[in-house]
Formats: C-alpha cells, structure tokens, sequence
C-alpha cells in the first residue's frame, strides 16, 4: 500500500515539474520574441538616426559662415587665415623749434638733419616731425603658422607717404638642439631695444645713441639669423646673423663713382660695391632671476664694410668707403612688487668705430682723399614704475659722451657731452591702446655753419595715441 501511494506522489511531482518546465520554455520564446522585436527597433532607430547626421551636416555646411569654414580646417590653403592686428600711432606735439629748424638740425658727426636720410632717400618721415598733429605710421601685422616646420610673419608699414614691407621673414618650428633660423628682412637682434618696434618702446621716441648711431629706423635689414638656445640652468641665447647691409648711418652696400674735379671735368675714380652680405652681427644674451628681480643682459657686435654717398649735396659733396664697427652692451633690471607692480631699470652702452677713405673737394674744387677716423660712444638709462594696473611713469637720460672725428690724425673736435632729458607717463584704457604724454629737453642738437655749430635747445612735449585692433602676439621680455 505504502509503494502505491509513492509511486502516485511521484508521478504526480514529474508531471508538475514537465508541465513548469513547458511554461519556462513558452515564457523564454516570448522574451526572445521581445528581445529581437527590440534589435529590430534599434537598428531601425540607428538608420534613421545617420540620416538624420546626413541631414545635419549638410544643413550645416549651407548655412555656415566663411569664418567657421575656416576654423574647421586651419591648414587648408585656400581657407588660411592668419592671425592679423592693426596698430595705428598718433601725436600731437608741441616744441619750441620752428619746423624749418628742426629740418636743419643736426648731431654733428653723426647725421646731416633729421629729415635728410629720409626725405632724400625715399623713405617715410620720422615720427612726431611736425610740431601740431602728426599721423606717423600704421602698422599691419600677420603672422600664422605655415605647418609643423615653419612660422610665416608679415609686418606692413603703412604711412601718407607710401606702404612698404617693414618686415617679413620666416621662422622654423622644433629644429632639434635648440636651433632656430629666421630669414627674410626683420630687425636685428643687437642690442636691447633693436628688435622691438615702435609700439612697444616705454617712451615716445627712441633713445639718443640709438637715434644717432642707427637712424630714426633703427637696425632693419634683410639677410639670415641662426639662434642657439643653450641647455643651460638659466636662460643663455647666442646668434649670428648675415645681413646685406643696407643701413645708409654705418653701412651701405652699393659703391660710387668720383670725378677728380667738383664741376666733373676731371678723371673718373670708382669704388665698387661691397661683397655681399656686407654685414654681420654677434650677441650673447643670458638672464636670471634673483627672488623677485629678473635679471636680462647682453653683449652684441656688427661688423661691416661701408659705403656713404652724398656726392649729390649741392654745398658740400663727399663720400666715405672703408669698414664699421658697433659694440653694445646693454642691461635690464626688472623688480616685481607685486601682482601688478613693478620697476625696471634699463641701460645701453654703444661704441662705433670708424676707419677709412674720405672723398672731398678743397678750395680749388680738386678731389681730395683723406683718411677718415671716427671714435664715437654713447649710453642711455632709463627707469619705469609700473604703480597701478593701467598706469606708467618713467624717466630717461641720454648722453653721446664721445665724439672724435680724425681727418689724416688730426681731430676736428666736433661738439660732445650731447644729452637729452626725458619724462614719461602712459595710460593703458585696455591692452589694446595707449594714452602716453612726455617731456623731452634736448640739448644735442645743433646747426652747421660752415665749420662752425650753434647748439640749439629744444623743449618739447609729445602727446601718444597709440590704438590697436585684432590678435598681436605677445612680445617678449
């Protein structure tokens, strides 16, 4: 009886358990079902959904601006766009110099008259020339990336006179040991304040010694520059550079042709031109910080040969050919009292030494060639306080403190202890203009009256107007 009743409770268990089994299966065919329903509405949403970008993109492709068709391909040629600014300088000046006089002035040894290199040579006038409103220069900047070698820059001077090329070189990218190479028509890298354009100087003009030795333009030349940054626990630059040598004040690179007699009756005599490049430079530049005070150095050296035609000068013909010499050092102290205060100190020393043949004509208008000498120096030291965000003062002195010009030995004593005093404040609105008033009491002027010099004071007050607009990289320290 007992076997009876457990074969009936075991059957009844296996049917019980086949009869769940069914339904689990019958459940896990519905889910299945489900579950490919599901994909089918996945792949389906998934098609719809790449039309859809399809859609998008060429919605967005129509309706795109040039500027974002730019963007989204920087590399692309035809769509280049480099990084581009517009500075524009304007002052209104006031000086005690009529503007005839301020022509005929000069810095005896050094220059015939501010105006002489540049009207007569063709290029622009100098900055602040008139006294009342002077528009001096606009400046158009472009500069990008070419690819992952090579940097392009293009610096346009723009004034009433003309546009010409102001610079406009290449650079190279990640040249292995440091090395950079720069080629085109760029500033030299001599001295402190060379390089820098006018828009980045702390006062209105340049510095006296820069002025005299190096023309209201400065050391802008066309040639090559190989820049070696020395893996060094400070900052240590060495370079050189090879320029063609055109600086009309030391260099020059284009001979001449001489007549024996002033009214060119005479024989001719030629001097050829220099061999070319005719100019080359040296500097070494380390820096080093001190706590808050950054330390910045330099010595540089330009070498080359020289050629000075102003055989046209109605009154007085000559020209020179021989050799030039310039050393600089130069120094800037920066102490940084805070977030935005600070101090700077900085000084340039120039020497320039010159050798060679004169050419003139005496009293009986004959052609005479005496050697030329010519030992000439000259520093300035200025400081500026940075004392609030958006406001600058700053002070300067100039002195040319040597002036030897030897004809066959003898020395003309040409004036000397040339200085100038000059007081600045500037306002920055924003970083992209400058409000900038300056007092400058010039006691390095003078006019020629046969071998004879007037010195001429000049006081003068300069008020700046210097705007910008567009994206201009940062300058250097």
């Amino acid at each position: 009886m007992k076997k009876l009743i457990l074969m009936g409770l075991l059957t009844l268990s296996l049917t019980t358990y086949a009869s769940e089994i069914e339904q689990l299966k019958e459940e896990l065919k519905r889910q299945q079902e489900i579950i490919d329903q599901l994909h089918q509405k996945v792949k389906q949403l998934q098609g719809q959904q790449e039309i859809a970008e399809k859609a998008r993109e060429k919605l967005k492709k129509l309706h795109q601006s040039p500027i974002d068709k730019i963007l989204s391909n920087p590399f692309s040629q035809p769509k280049f766009l480099p990084d581009l600014s517009l500075i524009l300088d304007f002052s209104y000046v006031s000086r005690n110099l009529t503007d005839k006089t301020y022509r005929e002035v000069m810095i005896p040894g050094f220059n015939h008259g501010f105006f002489y290199s540049h009207e007569d040579h063709g290029h622009s006038s100098p900055y602040n020339a008139e006294r009342g409103f002077n528009l001096n220069y606009g400046e158009l900047y472009l500069t990008h990336a070419v690819d992952p070698y090579f940097d392009l820059v293009g610096i346009f001077h723009l004034s009433e006179r003309g546009f010409e090329i102001e610079e406009g070189y290449f650079r190279t990218r990640g040249m292995p040991a440091n090395l950079q190479i720069k080629g085109g028509k760029f500033y030299s890298k001599f001295g402190r304040l060379n390089q820098f354009h006018h828009h980045y100087w702390d006062f209105v003009d340049a510095p006296l010694v820069y002025r005299a030795a190096f023309g209201e333009h400065n050391l802008l030349e066309k040639g090559a520059q190989i820049t070696w940054l020395a893996p060094t626990p400070f900052y240590l630059l060495l370079g050189v550079e090879a320029f063609q040598g055109d600086n009309e004040y030391n260099f020059n690179r284009n001979g001449f042709i001489v007549n024996t007699k002033k009214d060119g009756t005479g024989t001719d005599i030629e001097v050829p031109d220099t061999k070319k490049p005719n100019l080359y430079t040296f500097f070494v530049k380390p820096s080093f910080d001190i706590g808050r005070t950054s330390i910045l150095w330099g010595l540089s050296y330009a070498e080359g040969k020289t050629r000075i035609n102003h055989l046209e000068d109605q009154d007085s013909p000559h020209a020179f050919a021989g050799n030039t010499k310039i050393y600089g050092l130069d120094l800037t102290v920066r102490y940084t009292l805070d977030s935005y205060r600070h101090i700077t100190w900085q000084s340039e020393y120039i020497q320039r030494d010159v050798k060679g043949t004169g050419f003139g004509y005496n009293n009986l208008d004959n052609l005479v060639r005496p050697n030329l000498q010519r030992e000439q120096s000259g520093f300035y030291s200025q400081v500026v306080y940075k004392f609030a965000p958006r406001w600058r003062a700053g002070a300067r002195y100039d002195l040319i403190n040597k002036n030897d010009t030897f004809i066959n030995g003898v020395n003309r004593n040409l004036p000397d202890n040339l200085y100038r005093y000059s007081a600045m404040i500037d306002f920055l609105p924003s970083e992209f203009s400058r409000i900038r008033i300056q007092y400058n009491y010039d006691k390095s002027l003078f006019l020629q009256d046969g071998t004879s010099f007037e010195r001429k004071t000049n006081h003068e007050i300069i008020l700046q107007f210097n705007i910008a607009i567009g994206a201009h990289g940062a300058h250097s320290f």
